[in-house]
């Protein structure tokens, strides 16, 4: 005969925030009480008004009711439920579906493709020695800058959105201004070999927007001051080319090399503070947990439109702030992808040990990206397979399949629900973080595609590649 159990209808849980710390005490739950209702709760205790969250039994995430995330073998009334809550982004980024304009304009192939800080401007460097900048209300080329005499390989632009760095394969860097398209101050002349990367200053730590860090294959990295076009320091002390340099929010840069190291420097001084060292072959490229807040400093997709400012100290003021905010114990993550197919999560300010090693891409890790509220790390590689990762811990959490051939780049929606990779396929493909799948296919490059942007405001895609054509994808 079949013996029913009595289950508890109510269960004893308690609410801790997705960085441990419980709020307030212990309650009684019914199980069916749905996710809306548990956001009502939250947003009580936490005197908020009506914020979007994620809540989470167990790595379980509850979508419709309590009862359906916890099997009912797994209830325990005597024990406390924790129930983990995440806060999601205000603002929502509506997927782009489909290419508004074609822009003909390079002849060469597109390398590099980004957006300004606050959204307004786009640009792009190619391997037909230019740098372009493009007019995104009218979806037409704007400016063409000259002066390059070899292939245009990164591009990146000051916090303040004011001025374009720009480097190329003679070792030369350039500024420009994207209202004019004319060349800034003196070109910047010192590497003896290509600049692979190029990084500025944050907001945070001088709203100037002076100082500018190029890496080169000739194993150096330079601090510029871009006023004077003159190397304030050189970094010297990787065996081998720098593959990428980024500048943190604390003060340290942090470069990436063939030698396969990781240096952190003090970027006052140029002291060498530590080098991680771990991977087996070339490290190819780091992200931070802060890389977001820090690319787009005083500009915030909503905060902006609402208050805008042009005071300096206001905007550094907000620009520390919303870092504050990513970074609040005050300690960047580094994540670093290598030749050697594995991915290493590094506290660098604090340890040189790695606080996790992550393993199961079959090839090269091409690029890394935290989501911008600095959650999940997006991995691409030439294994044809975008991997996403748990950003604290480095726990795997799944494979994204679909495309045919290496992954070349990723770029996160500014509101993180929504990730973009691009290919040697042709196509770029929209990630859903909800469901963990495709969420759209987006054919329309003629050929291999290396370079990708999604706009801080999260309006606009930009994709570029090796057929020459920069395309524009909206919702």
């Amino acid at each position: 005969m079949d013996v029913e159990i009595d289950l508890p209808s109510c269960i004893q849980a308690r609410f801790v925030s997705d960085t441990g710390e419980e709020t307030g005490s212990p309650l009684d739950l019914p199980l069916n009480i749905t996710k809306d209702q548990l956001t009502l709760i939250c947003n009580a205790l936490l005197q908020e008004e009506d914020k979007p969250f994620l809540f989470f039994v167990k790595d379980v995430e509850i979508t419709s009711t309590l009862k359906d995330a916890v099997p009912v073998d797994k209830i325990n009334s005597e024990e406390v439920l924790e129930i983990i809550y995440q806060q999601q982004a205000v603002f929502r980024v509506r997927p782009v579906t489909r290419c508004t304009s074609s822009i003909p304009g390079h002849a060469e192939a597109v390398i590099s493709t980004s957006f300004s800080p606050n959204g307004r401007h786009l640009a792009s460097g190619s391997g037909d020695t230019t740098v372009r900048f493009w007019d995104i209300n009218t979806q037409t080329p704007h400016h063409v800058c000259k002066g390059h005499t070899n292939w245009v390989l990164c591009i990146s632009w000051s916090p303040d959105g004011s001025k374009l760095a720009s480097a190329c394969k003679q070792g030369r860097v350039m500024l420009w201004d994207p209202i004019t398209g004319n060349q800034l101050g003196k070109t910047m002349i010192g590497h003896k070999q290509w600049v692979t990367a190029l990084a500025w200053e944050p907001y945070l730590r001088n709203p100037d927007c002076r100082k500018l860090a190029s890496s080169s294959k000739d194993g150096d990295v330079r601090i510029w001051d871009t006023v004077t076009g003159l190397t304030i320091l050189s970094l010297t002390g990787h065996g081998k080319a720098v593959t990428c340099v980024k500048w943190g929010g604390t003060g340290l840069i942090y470069t990436a090399s063939q030698d396969r190291t990781i240096k952190v420097w003090r970027a006052e001084d140029g002291i060498l503070c530590r080098t991680l060292e771990g991977h087996a072959h070339w490290v190819n490229t780091l992200a931070l947990n802060t890389d977001y807040v820090l690319r787009t400093g005083p500009f915030h997709p909503i905060l902006d439109k609402m208050n805008p400012s042009n005071d300096k100290i206001i905007l550094q003021q907000r620009a520390l702030e919303r870092y504050e905010q990513t970074c609040p114990q005050g300690s960047e993550r580094l994540v670093s992808g290598s030749d050697d197919f594995t991915l290493f999560l590094w506290m660098p300010e604090k340890e040189k040990r790695p606080l996790a090693r992550l393993t199961g891409h079959q090839q090269l890790i091409n690029d890394v990206k935290f989501s911008p509220d600095s959650r999940i790390l997006a991995s691409a590689s030439f294994d044809k397979s975008v991997k996403l990762w748990e950003a604290t811990t480095g726990k795997f959490i799944t494979s994204l399949r679909g495309h045919v051939q290496a992954v070349y780049m990723v770029a996160w929606s500014a509101d993180s629900r929504l990730l973009l990779s691009s290919s040697a396929d042709s196509t770029l493909k929209v990630w859903s973080m909800k469901t963990k799948k495709l969420e759209l296919d987006l054919p329309g490059h003629a050929d291999e595609v290396y370079a990708v942007d999604w706009s801080p405001d999260g309006a606009y895609v930009a994709s570029g590649g090796k057929d020459k054509v920069l395309k524009l994808w909206q919702h």
